[in-house]
């Protein structure tokens, strides 16, 4: 996806509150931020973004995978209340702007009245401005709101504990930090075709090394089509990992809809959203042994997904 330059955008016409922030994920403090951010004041809402994580530009061997692609997060912070999303496409460049080089580029073009951002928020050259700093370059031109981290049972919400959770495989936890179950999109790609001849036909999903997955494991969730507006949910028990009872090396998602055989899904692109783990990715003796284990997985992702 392209990235427009913030700074090449023409004034809007009116103020506006602007909230700041990567945003990986959308979660539930997220989401919580950009509702605050309006309380009592009738402004549009724009967000302003990153793109690529500036960790992946300043320290590539460090970046995170991350919990959406740009397309998923646009999509998610309008659905949270933004009017508008704007993409600063990161690079060495803007790193090496100061502080007030940053405001005067990205933000003031947007007529801010408010600005909020985490109570963490650093920015320019080598982190050097923080809320204190955007305080004092906003003097008498806008207000600055910094917001805490949103905790659950005394567990803070972040995206980066959401990454230990899918690591772990721990997705009905990461949902209830998501605020949803945790998603992952992509276009059906033909696989060794395994699982027909099996009886349990799967789409697959290719999974790039910059986005999160579960750990590898099966798992209860639901398969939705992308290309048909308003297409229902359809459940399936999902797989993760490189299929070692076959001695695979592929890393996919590979998702059996439940009962349906009639599906062509190839070239499709789908959502794939997950609720429960069923149990870890087991390397198999022999075929009639998966094929057992797998007539399990099918009825313990009905159980718990409560279809019959």
């Amino acid at each position: 996806m392209s990235v427009p330059d913030l700074s090449a955008v023409e004034n809007p016409v009116t103020s506006t509150i602007v909230v700041i922030g990567n945003f990986d994920g959308v979660h539930r403090g997220h989401r919580s931020v950009l509702q605050e951010a309006c309380r009592g004041v009738d402004l549009p809402l724009v967000v302003v973004t990153f793109w690529p994580h500036p960790v992946s530009v300043l320290r590539p061997e460090l970046a995170p995978k991350l919990l959406t692609d740009l397309r998923s997060r646009i999509e998610l912070l309008k659905q949270a209340g933004a009017h508008e999303v704007r993409v600063i496409q990161f690079n060495r460049d803007v790193a090496a702007l100061s502080p007030g080089e940053f405001v005067e580029r990205f933000l003031m073009p947007l007529h801010p009245a408010r600005i909020v951002v985490g109570q963490n928020f650093r920015f320019g050259h080598r982190a050097a401005g923080d809320v204190r700093t955007l305080a004092e370059l906003g003097e008498g031109r806008f207000e600055v709101c910094a917001m805490p981290l949103q905790a659950i049972d005394d567990e803070v919400t972040c995206s980066t504990g959401i990454r230990e959770l899918l690591e772990q495989g721990d997705v009905a936890e990461a949902a209830r930090h998501l605020g949803r179950p945790f998603e992952y999109r992509g276009v059906v790609v033909v696989g060794d075709q395994r699982g027909r001849e099996l009886g349990f036909p799967t789409a697959n999903l290719s999974v790039p090394g910059d986005l999160a997955v579960p750990a590898d494991g099966v798992y209860a969730g639901w398969v939705t089509r992308l290309d048909e507006p308003g297409a229902e949910p359809m459940a399936a028990a999902i797989s993760v990992g490189t299929n070692p009872t076959f001695d695979g090396a592929d890393h996919r998602v590979e998702s059996y809809v439940i009962d349906r055989t009639d599906l062509e899904l190839y070239g499709v692109e789908i959502a794939v959203d997950f609720v429960d783990r069923l149990r870890g990715q087991v390397k198999f003796d022999g075929v009639e042994a998966l094929i057992e284990q797998m007539s399990a997985d099918v009825a313990a992702a009905k159980l718990r997904l409560g279809v019959a």
